[in-house]
């Protein structure tokens, strides 16, 4: 089936807020582009009537930046939707759902559900003879921890083949994310001094200026580690140190992250440091005495060739100073001192930063000679802001792709795994979390990670002030 386009899609949790404020949009910009060409199937729990779901649709749609600045192709989207009300756990919903694809012979199955729905969902798709030529979409978080993830790979593979399974993290299908990979491989001055002779270490910050909201019990289940750095982080590690696929066919991508995953050596208590925002326990549906982490900060290191004894800082959090993503890959001083000031007393002296939100930017940091007699410098940033306007929402990428059959920007059973073996020690082994006030970078306990001397790169402060 590799390479043969699905002819349907079957959005379970379609009433859901996944599917209002992500999946409806990406519809509708696939329908825009010509790309949808297929009928779509909602299916929930509550008893809808049709025109209710297509109600919610169009006011998915009217919220979304641009609005309906189609309606032609709202029209012909809305066409396309069916609706299937049942429980999981009911073969009879299953049933329906086989009558609503109306001889579809390739359909991609969504499951924009909670995690402990998956199983279900699966087995169910699998006992109606719905996982035939067809292929599963699945929500992270694969799996709470590398016993759980086993186990539901193992479920997903009662069902479905492994090249037909597609592990959504809609964090890879940024743009500025992408163009990681391609700007790596793409620039042949980086190879020389992407390693451990070159690079000091490498500083990745994910931060949030907002709280839970609304997601308290879900927090509750999950926490930072899991929630953010066990997969986005995760995912941009990989991106920056892999070695050169051999193509660019998804499967050698996806052999080389890999690779990353299984180099990572185990966390010890010692690298962590996890962080709670002030006033969290007073958020709705979060326990009184919670000690789940807002905040988790970790100090990474892989083994392998290229990376053995350089340490990555991973950092995300909410209620932060800003809300903002960026890397910062710290280059060693040059190794003679010619001028006294080739390394400044505060700061870093070479580095390349790529910023990934709110905006792209990529910026190399030089020192160069200011006006005069004396040899004197001050650090410049060569800076590239990218302009993405027109570029395809995460969603609407990922659900394109899936449907192609292309896995490129998709999670494999191996990388899941080998991904969740790095921080499963410290799930439950892990000292408390340290409180911290909102609008700041974190609990002070983090700079501990970097060791003496060392310094977070905070998002938003350009270090040269370009």
């Amino acid at each position: 089936m590799a390479g043969s386009r699905s002819d349907a899609l079957v959005v379970f949790g379609v009433t859901g807020d996944l599917a209002h404020k992500q999946i409806f949009p990406a519809l509708y910009a696939m329908e825009k582009r010509g790309e949808l060409n297929a009928p779509v199937i909602g299916v929930a729990f509550p008893q809808w009537s049709l025109e209710r779901l297509r109600r919610r649709v169009v006011d998915s749609i009217q919220h979304t930046a641009g609005g309906i600045d189609d309606q032609r192709a709202l029209d012909s989207l809305l066409a396309r939707i069916e609706y299937v009300s049942g429980d999981y756990t009911d073969a009879a919903t299953f049933a329906a759902i086989k009558q609503a694809l109306n001889g579809a012979r390739r359909p991609a199955h969504y499951l924009a559900i909670p995690p402990a729905l998956f199983e279900t969902v699966i087995r169910g798709l699998g006992a109606a003879g719905l996982a035939r030529d067809a292929r599963v979409i699945v929500e992270k978080p694969f799996g709470r921890d590398l016993a759980s993830a086993r186990e539901l790979n193992r479920v997903a593979h009662a069902a479905f083949a492994e090249d037909s399974i597609f592990r959504i993290d809609h964090f890879l299908g940024k743009e500025a994310i992408m163009n990681i990979l391609y700007y790596r491989f793409a620039n042949s001055f980086l190879e020389p001094i992407w390693n451990r002779n070159y690079v000091a270490s490498v500083q990745i910050t994910m931060a949030e200026n907002f709280g839970v909201k609304k997601r308290g019990a879900f927090y509750e289940t999950a926490g930072c580690l899991r929630d953010v750095i066990e997969n986005h982080l995760f995912q941009i590690v990989a991106l920056l140190a892999m070695e050169a696929p051999s193509s660019r066919d998804f499967g050698a991508v996806q052999a080389e992250k890999a690779k990353v995953f299984e180099a990572m050596l185990p966390l010890k208590p010692e690298d962590l440091v996890r962080g709670q925002y002030a006033g969290y326990r007073k958020e709705p549906d979060v326990a009184r005495d919670s000690d789940v982490e807002t905040f988790c900060a970790l100090r990474l290191f892989i083994d392998s060739w290229r990376w053995a004894g350089v340490p990555w800082f991973l950092r995300s959090g909410k209620c932060m100073a800003t809300t903002a993503t960026e890397i910062l890959v710290e280059l060693k001083p040059a190794p003679q001192r010619l001028f006294a000031d080739s390394m400044p007393k505060h700061g870093r002296a070479n580095y390349l930063r790529f910023r990934l939100s709110p905006d792209a930017a990529i910026a190399l940091a030089t020192r160069v000679k200011t006006p005069g007699k004396e040899f004197v410098g001050e650090q410049q940033e060569l800076f590239l802001c990218e302009e993405l306007a027109g570029q395809e929402m995460p969603y609407e990428r990922l659900l394109g792709d899936a449907m192609r059959g292309n896995g490129a920007l998709f999670t494999r059973q191996d990388a899941v795994e080998a991904a969740w073996a790095v921080v499963d020690p410290v799930l439950k082994k892990h000292d408390r979390s340290h409180i911290y006030k909102r609008g700041s970078w974190g609990p002070k306990a983090a700079d501990l990670l970097l060791g003496p001397g060392g310094s977070w790169h905070n998002p938003g402060a350009d270090e040269c002030g370009c």
